[in-house]
C-alpha cells in the first residue's frame, strides 16, 4: 500500500524531502565529528617529572635520564614539577638545551612554590608555564665565590653569556626578552612601552630603548616595579601571568589534567631505587667509606699475592665509585683511565723500581687526581675555579688516603706486617755487620732459590711457608697445596716467591 501511494507523491515534493534529509544528516555529522575530535584530543598522555632539589651535575644527569625515558615512552606532554633554588650554571644550560631540542613533545613547567635562579631559566625554556598564585619565579643572578671566600654576584662583564642565554631562550618560547634578561642583570631597568601608531604594548629595557632607531614611535611608561634598578626580576604567579612570563594560573597539580586536556590521573616518575642508590653513593660520607674500604682491601690483597677476597672487595668498591659517577654524570672513561694508569705506576714502583721515586709520585698524583675529577665537576665561573667545590672533593679523597695510612700503620703494628708496604718506607741505616743486616732484611729477601720448607697454611695459590725460623709469604705455581706440605723455592720475582710441592 505504501509503495502504491508513493507513486502519487509529486516529484517536486519528493525532491524537497530528499534535500531536507541530506541537510539534516550533514548537520548531525558536524557535532559527531567535533565529539570525535574532542575525544581524540582528550586521549593525550602526560607524565610528571618531579624536580625539587638544587641543580648540580648529579641531579641534572638523573633528570636527563628521566626526560629521555619519558620521550622514548611516547607521551604527548612532559610536566616538570619545579621547586628548586637553582645551582650550577653549566648544568642549567644543558637542561635548557635538552628541553628546547625536544620538538616532538610538549613541555610544561608547573611551579607550585619557587623556581629561582637556574630553575627559573629552565622554566623559560618550556612551551608552557603554569603557576600557583603564590609561587615565585625569577632572580637568576649568577653567584661566585671571591678570593676572600665570600659569595657575591658576578660583575657585569661576566654576565654576558648568561644574559644572552636568557634572551635567546625567551625569544624561542615567545616570552618577554627584556624581562628574561632582567632575571640575570640587576643593573638594567625594564619599562612597559606602547606603540603610538598601533597601540601594541611591549616590555623594553633602558638599553634597548637607547639603541632603538624608532624610539619616537613608542610611548615609554613607568618602570615595571619588579624590574627596577639594583634588583633581579622576580614575580609571583599572578604577576607573572600579567606580565606574560607565565601562561596560566592553576590551583595545584590536581588542576593540571583539566588545563592541559590530558588523561587523568597524571602519573609521576618518582626516583627509582637505582637513582636513590646512586645519590647515596655520591654523598661525601659514603664516598669516603668507599675509597677507604677500597684502599684497605687493595693493600690486603697485595700482602697475599693472587686474586682473593681483598682484590674482589677492592674491585667492588672502586667499581661502585666509578659506576655511581658515570650515572651521576661527573665521570667518564678519562677518569677511569687515569686511575688505572696511576695504579700501574705505583705497581711498577713497588715491584720493579727500587725505592719510591718518580713513578710512585706520578702514580699517586694520577690516582688522587682521577678520584677528585670523578667526584664532581670542577666548576669554573668568571674565569676562576670554584675552590669551595674543589676543596670539598679534594678533602674527601685525601681524607680517605690519610685514614688508610693510619689504618695500615695500625694493622702492620698489631696484626702482622704487609710485605708490600715495606718497599714504600725508608729503613733506618744502622752501622752493623753483614750478619745483622741479613737478619734484619725482610723474609722474602733472605730466602734463597732452592731452599725447602713446609707450608703453614694452604696455598690457593697464596699462603705462607716456614723456612728455618722464617715465615715467608709465597705462592704456588698454580695448584692447590695443603698446609704441612714440603715445598721448594723455584723462583723469585721482586717480592713474589714461587714454590713447588716436593
Amino acid at each position: 500500500m505504501l509503495i502504491q501511494n508513493f507513486r502519487w507523491i509529486p516529484i517536486p515534493v519528493t525532491m524537497a524531502l530528499l534535500v531536507c534529509l541530506m541537510w539534516g544528516a550533514a548537520q548531525a555529522e558536524i557535532p559527531m565529528q567535533a565529539a570525535d575530535e574532542a575525544a581524540h584530543e582528550a586521549k593525550r598522555t602526560a607524565v610528571i617529572l618531579p624536580f625539587q632539589e638544587d641543580i648540580n651535575p648529579l641531579s641534572g644527569e638523573l633528570l636527563k635520564r628521566k626526560f629521555r625515558a619519558a620521550v622514548d615512552s611516547g607521551v604527548d606532554v612532559i610536566i616538570f614539577d619545579l621547586h628548586s633554588p637553582g645551582g650550577f650554571t653549566l648544568v642549567t644550560f644543558e637542561l635548557m638545551d635538552m628541553v628546547l631540542d625536544a620538538k616532538d613533545v610538549e613541555t610544561v613547567a608547573y611551579i607550585g612554590k619557587d623556581a629561582i635562579s637556574g630553575a627559573a631559566l629552565l622554566a623559560l625554556s618550556m612551551d608552557t608555564i603554569l603557576m600557583k598564585p603564590g609561587a615565585r619565579i625569577g632572580d637568576a643572578g649568577e653567584i661566585v665565590m671571591g678570593q676572600d671566600g665570600a659569595y657575591r654576584y658576578t660583575e657585569a662583564k661576566s654576565r654576558s653569556v648568561l644574559a644572552q642565554k636568557a634572551r635567546d631562550t625567551a625569544a624561542a618560547t615567545g616570552r618577554s626578552v627584556a624581562l628574561a634578561e632582567k632575571m640575570t642583570d640587576q643593573d638594567m631597568v625594564v619599562f612597559r612601552v606602547t606603540n603610538k601608531n598601533t597601540g601594541e604594548q611591549k616590555y623594553f629595557s633602558d638599553k634597548e630603548l637607547a639603541a632603538m632607531k624608532d624610539a619616537d614611535d613608542w610611548e615609554v611608561g613607568k618602570p615595571i616595579r619588579e624590574a627596577g634598578k639594583d634588583m633581579f626580576f622576580i614575580a609571583n604567579g599572578r604577576r607573572a601571568v600579567e606580565l606574560g612570563i607565565a601562561d596560566q594560573l592553576v590551583s595545584g597539580k590536581e588542576d593540571l589534567a583539566r588545563v592541559l586536556n590530558v588523561q587523568a590521573p597524571i602519573p609521576e616518575e618518582h626516583r627509582s631505587w637505582v637513582d636513590t642508590f646512586v645519590l647515596i653513593l655520591n654523598m661525601k660520607f659514603f664516598t669516603f667509606l668507599l675509597l677507604l674500604a677500597g684502599l684497605i682491601a687493595l693493600a690486603v690483597e697485595l700482602s697475599a699475592p693472587g686474586l682473593g677476597v681483598g682484590g674482589l672487595l677492592s674491585l667492588l668498591c672502586f667499581g661502585l665509585f666509578f659506576w655511581s659517577r658515570f650515572l651521576g654524570g661527573t665521570s667518564g672513561w678519562l677518569e677511569v683511565l687515569l686511575f688505572v694508569v696511576g695504579l700501574l705506576c705505583i705497581a711498577a714502583e713497588v715491584f720493579v723500581i727500587p725505592g719510591f721515586g718518580v713513578a710512585g709520585i706520578l702514580g699517586l698524583a694520577l690516582t688522587v687526581g682521577s678520584l677528585v675529577m670523578a667526584s664532581g665537576h670542577l666548576s669554573i665561573s668568571d674565569g676562576q675555579v670554584n675552590w669551595m667545590a674543589l676543596g670539598d672533593d679534594l678533602l674527601t679523597v685525601l681524607g680517605a688516603f690519610l685514614v688508610f695510612l693510619i689504618s695500615i700503620f695500625i694493622i702492620t703494628s698489631y696484626m702482622g706486617k704487609i710485605p708490600i708496604l715495606s718497599r714504600l718506607t725508608l729503613q733506618a741505616e744502622v752501622a752493623s755487620d753483614d750478619a745483622y743486616l741479613a737478619e734484619s732484611a725482610p723474609a722474602w729477601q733472605r730466602v734463597e732459590l732452592g731452599q725447602t720448607g713446609t707450608t703453614v697454611s694452604p696455598l690457593n695459590p697464596g699462603g705462607r711457608m716456614q723456612v728455618d725460623d722464617m715465615l715467608v709469604d709465597v705462592v704456588s705455581e698454580g695448584d692447590y697445596i695443603d698446609s704441612g706440605s714440603p715445598v721448594r723455592v723455584i723462583a723469585k720475582q721482586g717480592t713474589r716467591v714461587v714454590v713447588r710441592v716436593l
